[in-house]
C-alpha cells in the first residue's frame, strides 16, 4: 500500500491500495475509539454498491448511516441541511466522527457537514472513484449554486485519506473517464514524461490495477505538493484549476449532474491549451475523442451562453476572464483574457474539433 503524508495546517496521511480499510483496526483505531458517534454520509449508488465492504470494517464500532442522493445533485442546501439534521437527530457532538463514503460530490458535502456542525468535528476521506482522487485531498469543500458551482465551502482537512482501489473495479466507463481528466490535469501542470505517458492510453480498460495505483499516487502527489506551499489557494494552488473555468462553466450551463466533472475539465483543458497556444493541443483533442469524451457538446453550445459564468469563477474578479495557461508542461501560470480573444479563440476551438470528429 501506498503512502503520502499531506502537510497541511493540520497535517495527515492518505493511502492508497487495496485493503486500506484495514487501518481502522489499527492505525485509525484510537480516532474511532475516541469518538462518541461515529457517522458515514454516503450516496445512494455506493451504498449499494460497497456499504457492506465498509461496515464489515468498522464492526467494533457503533456506526450510524445517512445515505443521500448520488452525484452532483447532492451539492445542495437541502442535502447539506439534511446532513446536519441527521447529525443532531443522532446526538452527534464536537466528539463524533464523520466518514465521507462516496465521489467527489460525496467529500465535498460531507466535508463542508464536517467543517460547519457545531463549528468543526472530524472526519475520514473514503473516495470511491478515481476522479476522488483529486477532491479528496487538498480540504476543499464546498456545495454549488445555481447561479455557480462550489461558490459555498470551506478549506477544512480531513484526519485522513482512505483510498481502498477495491472499489474501483466496479466504476461504469464514464466514471472512469471522469476520473481520468482529472489524472491527466495533474500531468500537464507537472510532468511532460508522464503526460506523454497518459496521452499514449487508448483505452482505459488496458490500465491494470497498479498501472491505476501508479497514476493516482503520482496525482495525489502532485495536489499534496501544492496544497503544501498553498492551503487555501492564495497563490500557486489555482494551478489545480487547469481547464476549469470553462468547466465549471459547462456544468452550470447544463445543469450540475449532466455532464461529468473530468468531462468538462477536458473540455476546458482543449480550450485553455489553445488559448496557451500548447504543442499538445492536436493531440489532446485525438486522445480526448479516441477515449470517449463529449468534444461535440461545445459545437453545441455558444460562447455566450458560458460567459456568465465564467465571469462569476473563483479566480476571477470584477467580471474579468481569467485562466490557469501553461507556458509549456509544467509551467502554469494565471492570465486575465480579454472577452474579445476568448470567444474568438473558443470559436477557433470548435472548428478544429469539427475536424477531429467529423
Amino acid at each position: 500500500m501506498k503512502q503520502l503524508r499531506v502537510e497541511a495546517n493540520h497535517p495527515y496521511m492518505v493511502h492508497i491500495g487495496a485493503g486500506a480499510f484495514d487501518l481502522f483496526a489499527n492505525a485509525y483505531r484510537p480516532l474511532l475509539d475516541n469518538a462518541d458517534r461515529i457517522v458515514v454520509i454516503v450516496d445512494k449508488q455506493v451504498a449499494e454498491l460497497h456499504l457492506p465492504y465498509l461496515l464489515a470494517h468498522l464492526t467494533d464500532w457503533d456506526v450510524r448511516v445517512l445515505t443521500i442522493p448520488a452525484g452532483e445533485s447532492a451539492k445542495s442546501v437541502e442535502t447539506f441541511m439534511a446532513c446536519h439534521s441527521f447529525l443532531l437527530s443522532e446526538n452527534c457532538s464536537r466528539a463524533s466522527l464523520l466518514l465521507a463514503f462516496g465521489g467527489g460530490a460525496t467529500g465535498d458535502v460531507a466535508g463542508f457537514v464536517a467543517s460547519t456542525f457545531m463549528r468543526g468535528i472530524s472526519f475520514i476521506q473514503l473516495p470511491t472513484t478515481i476522479l476522488a482522487h483529486d477532491s479528496a485531498v487538498g480540504g476543499k469543500t464546498a456545495i454549488n449554486h445555481k447561479l455557480g458551482k462550489n461558490m459555498i465551502g470551506t478549506f477544512y482537512q480531513p484526519k485522513a485519506v482512505l483510498y481502498d482501489s477495491k472499489l474501483l473495479a466496479t466504476l461504469p466507463v464514464q466514471e472512469v473517464r471522469s476520473g481520468m481528466a482529472e489524472v491527466i490535469k495533474h500531468a500537464f501542470i507537472s510532468n511532460e514524461e508522464w503526460l506523454n505517458e497518459l496521452l499514449a492510453i487508448e483505452n482505459f480498460k488496458d490500465m491494470t490495477e497498479d498501472d491505476l495505483n501508479r497514476h493516482l499516487e503520482k496525482g495525489i502527489a502532485v495536489k499534496a505538493a501544492i496544497v503544501e506551499e498553498d492551503e487555501f489557494e492564495g497563490g500557486i494552488r489555482k494551478y489545480l484549476n487547469f481547464g476549469h473555468t470553462l468547466a465549471h462553466a459547462l456544468e452550470g450551463h447544463l445543469g450540475y449532474g449532466k455532464l461529468t466533472h473530468g468531462e468538462a475539465v477536458v473540455l476546458g483543458m482543449s480550450y485553455a491549451l489553445l488559448l496557451s497556444e500548447h504543442s499538445k493541443l492536436a493531440g489532446f483533442i485525438r486522445w480526448s475523442s479516441t477515449n470517449g469524451y463529449p468534444l461535440h457538446l461545445l459545437q453545441e453550445i455558444h460562447f455566450e451562453a458560458l460567459l456568465p459564468y465564467m465571469k462569476k469563477d473563483k479566480k476571477s474578479s470584477r467580471g474579468t476572464l481569467n485562466f490557469v495557461l501553461l507556458e509549456r508542461t509544467g509551467k502554469p501560470f494565471v492570465e486575465q483574457i480579454e472577452e474579445q480573444h476568448a470567444r474568438a479563440t473558443y470559436e477557433k476551438l470548435v472548428l478544429q474539433i469539427g475536424e477531429v470528429i467529423r
